[in-house]
């Protein structure tokens, strides 16, 4: 995707200054509910702007929320009224938190598994289970649902999910007298054709740069391949001073100064521009980005490869992907409790089939339910093979997006940064950052991390 159609990269890139973010204070604070008319509508903030009509991918990701809006409002229901909110996921842009201040942040919204913990333990996500049959809680794919639920309560449905893989351009490969034998299966495979495809204005590698929330999504299945982790699952303690940590800074590392990859994005900063112009041979990125080929460049030729492993390493990628939220301080959160469920938890057809429009065609997205998926199976949507080896292949290697507070986040953030950009030594990074994690994990109160 590029940045016009909400990209994992264009949305969650957040600047070193947003490690504070959204914190309880401001999400108590003033948070009464709205004196708006019985019937005033509620109000659902997203990206998803037919503003960026230029883009078909858009225009039908908008659509469908206005389909969906407007078959709630036929039904005799309170309406939903679509806001598009350029970066409001970004905790330096100040809108939504001076509207959550002031009691006026919107009644749903949209977010990623990393910024659950910031709404959530601000005490502004409803419950959603109680409008839920257990049916439909089973449908989901665990991994999909656990990074929105705390303490067997779910705060959020997720819409889809996201894994990542290697983009490889194939005019690039053939140019360079390479073929799909040539793919790399390991990470020093992988940094030696990068720097053997890195030539003039072109990328070998596209690893990403800036600091972000998306940066650290895309880290972290490098840093699970070699068994480490950033917070152990079971004991809940940081473990990310560990050798699987400290080689993966050091294959970033490795990737800048050996040339492989770009210390700053291609020109365009997107892959469908970067592939058709020359800009770049390979790209880590997720599976939204063969929607955005077959609708921007359809006859460009391009292929995918999972992600490498380094020495002794499992195959593992990372599942990201947008869920609605409700607000429970909002004008009305039973109405839009029941909207949400409604759309996007009920085992009626009629959620499937929203389902099965959202992922399998305006977006090209891995469905978040078991019945969505059997459902897009029957539509042909995913006859394309780069989808079908997405699903087949990778998709099993998944594991959900952490949902790191945002001072985990930063301490992560600062040691990529310095290790693959500053020449800083990793070692000390992931150190730096694992004691950075114990002593704001010593005060934590919230819910589970991971």
């Amino acid at each position: 995707m590029t940045s016009t159609n909400l990209s994992r990269r264009g949305a969650l890139r957040l600047g070193a200054a947003a490690a504070g973010g959204l914190g309880t204070a401001w999400a108590l604070g003033g948070c009464s509910p709205s004196s708006a008319s019985e019937r005033a509508p509620m109000q659902f903030w997203n990206n998803y702007s037919p503003q960026s009509s230029g883009d078909p991918n858009i225009v039908a990701q908008s659509d469908w929320f206005l389909d969906a809006t407007r078959r709630w409002a036929e039904g005799g229901e309170r309406p939903v009224k679509m806001m598009y909110i350029p970066g409001y996921t970004d905790p330096t842009n100040t809108r939504i938190t001076t509207a959550f201040a002031s009691g006026d942040g919107p009644d749903l919204f949209l977010i990623s598994p990393g910024d659950f913990l910031r709404y959530y333990n601000g005490g502004v996500l409803t419950d959603l289970t109680p409008y839920m049959d257990e049916a439909a809680i089973d449908d989901f794919y665990p991994e999909a649902l656990a990074t929105r639920t705390v303490d067997g309560k779910i705060y959020g449905l997720p819409m889809e999910q996201e894994p990542l893989a290697i983009f490889y351009d194939i005019p690039a490969f053939e140019e360079a007298g390479m073929s799909e034998g040539d793919l790399p299966q390991t990470w020093d495979q992988m940094l030696e054709l990068g720097r053997r495809l890195s030539s003039g204005q072109r990328a070998g590698l596209v690893l990403d740069t800036t600091p972000s929330y998306y940066q650290n999504f895309t880290f972290y299945p490098w840093v699970w391949q070699g068994g480490g982790d950033v917070i152990d699952p079971q004991t809940q303690q940081p473990v990310f001073d560990s050798p699987a940590s400290v080689q993966a800074l050091a294959m970033y590392q490795e990737a800048v100064e050996s040339g492989a990859s770009p210390r700053t994005l291609p020109a365009g900063g997107d892959l469908v521009g970067a592939f058709t112009n020359g800009y770049a041979a390979m790209w880590h990125t997720g599976i939204w980005q063969v929607e955005a080929m077959r609708q921007n460049a359809p006859d460009h030729p391009y292929g995918i490869f999972p992600m490498p492993t380094p020495p002794g390493g499992e195959p593992t990628t990372i599942l990201g992907g947008w869920a609605f939220v409700v607000n429970s301080r909002g004008v009305d959160p039973d109405a839009a409790a029941r909207f949400t469920v409604d759309l996007m938890g009920s085992m009626s057809q009629e959620s499937i089939q929203a389902a099965v429009r959202w992922n399998g065609v305006a977006k090209g997205n891995i469905p978040a339910r078991k019945s969505v998926t059997e459902a897009i199976g029957n539509t042909g949507a995913f006859e394309n093979p780069i989808l079908q080896r997405f699903r087949d292949e990778i998709l099993p290697t998944g594991r959900g997006e952490p949902r790191y507070p945002p001072v985990i986040y930063k301490a992560v953030s600062n040691a990529i940064q310095k290790s693959m950009l500053a020449g800083a030594d990793p070692g000390d990074q992931a150190e730096i950052a694992q004691g950075a994690i114990e002593s704001y994990l010593e005060t934590y109160e919230g819910g589970s991390l991971v």
